[in-house]
């Protein structure tokens, strides 16, 4: 194992925890979103925050970092887009009457899920809602989206996925497959028996994959609504997933993350040394990174599964990771972004290069700050 990382730089501005992190497409700036109510864009090039986005009301659940523009949603139920370069606030998505729990911008839209037990579509120049997903009994927590050209051209699907698909998980034990087009229900995934916590989507095998509290990840075919298969093995909530060259990656409250092949839901490798759940994940150039509640981040071979290095710094739990360039981006809810040098960890394996794969996107609760009411429980 490699020596223990030491941190490069430690941004401490927040006031309250920080509950995501997003990376710019173009890897230029960061975007953070706290409990304090704030969200703070940071320069990858020298880690200097250079905005701060106020305006919310309450905390910050979730963001996510376009190149042109930043977008947040609060407990406040409210959605905010924000310019880069000034930091003002451009627009204002009302609608929700509950926490926006997550937002995902694709294809010119801006979507969203909210305890209120609804998802949402949106213009994202108009800031007006163009569809409610109505239809889930509980929370709606995690999103991914699959544009009309990602799916295959059956004529009698045509019509049905012109607008494309968006997947929906919820604490209902379901997930939701819905025509965004028309707004309607295309199929509803069940088998799971707890909340459906992450999500990550397939789309060149229009397949998506669930965690869950039921401790199970299973594969569904999105289009026809089956179940493909059930990978068991976890002892605890699966609470994030990362797909990258036909195998999911993992994290679980057992305190391990684990390595499954995509085709068979076989796991082959298992990723130990948490004291805590394992919160975060990210697969970058041959290493998985993790973040752990026990308040450290490792980076382990994803091929061998050996530890490499820990990142020791860190309070609290880990909410949130990202790579870029030879530097790792750990975000805590004890509100300190932290940059971690990653140059000397052994090279990657060659690997086979990897299929165009949809954006992914990872869900998971993170704990109530004491600044504002705490946030409804799985049972909303």
């Amino acid at each position: 194992m490699g020596g223990g990382g030491s941190a490069l730089r430690v941004c401490a501005e927040h006031r309250g925890g920080i509950n995501w992190l997003s990376l710019s497409p173009d890897g230029q700036r960061l975007l953070t979103g706290s409990e304090d109510g704030t969200a703070r864009l940071w320069s990858t090039a020298d880690g200097q925050c250079c905005a701060l986005l106020q305006g919310h009301e309450s905390y910050v659940t979730f963001c996510q970092l376009e190149n042109e523009a930043a977008f947040t949603c609060s407990a406040d139920c409210t959605i905010r887009k924000w310019d880069v370069l000034t930091g003002q606030c451009l627009q204002v998505f009302r609608g929700h009457t509950s926490i926006v729990n997550r937002i995902l911008v694709a294809n010119n839209q801006l979507f969203s899920s909210s305890y209120d037990r609804t998802a949402r579509a949106w213009s994202v120049d108009k800031g007006q809602v163009s569809r409610e997903f109505r239809g889930h009994r509980n929370c709606v927590l995690t999103l991914a989206y699959s544009a009309p050209w990602d799916l295959p051209g059956a004529p009698f699907e045509e019509e049905a996925v012109a607008g494309g698909l968006l997947v929906t998980g919820s604490t209902d034990g379901t997930a939701k497959v819905w025509q965004v087009a028309s707004g309607c229900c295309h199929q509803t995934l069940r088998g799971h028996t707890g909340a459906v916590l992450c999500l990550v989507l397939d789309t060149p095998s229009h397949t998506a994959f669930t965690g869950s509290t039921d401790t199970t990840i299973r594969a569904w075919d999105i289009l026809s609504g089956e179940q493909l298969r059930v990978f068991r093995e976890h002892q605890g909530s699966v609470i994030c997933l990362e797909l990258v060259n036909r195998h999911v990656y993992s994290g679980s409250a057992d305190r391990t993350a684990k390595c499954w092949l995509v085709d068979t839901g076989e796991s082959v490798r298992t990723f130990t040394a948490h004291r805590h759940s394992v919160s975060a994940l990210k697969y970058h150039a041959g290493t998985l990174f993790t973040g752990s509640g026990d308040a450290r981040a490792r980076a382990f071979d994803a091929q061998s599964g050996a530890l490499q290095r820990v990142f020791r710094g860190h309070a609290f739990i880990i909410n949130c990771v990202q790579v870029h360039g030879q530097v790792l981006y750990t975000a805590s809810h004890d509100g300190a972004l932290r940059l971690w040098d990653v140059r000397g960890l052994p090279p990657p394996r060659p690997a086979a290069p990897q299929r165009s794969l949809s954006r992914l996107f990872s869900n998971k609760l993170t704990a109530p700050s004491a600044q504002y009411p705490r946030k409804p429980s799985l049972s909303c």
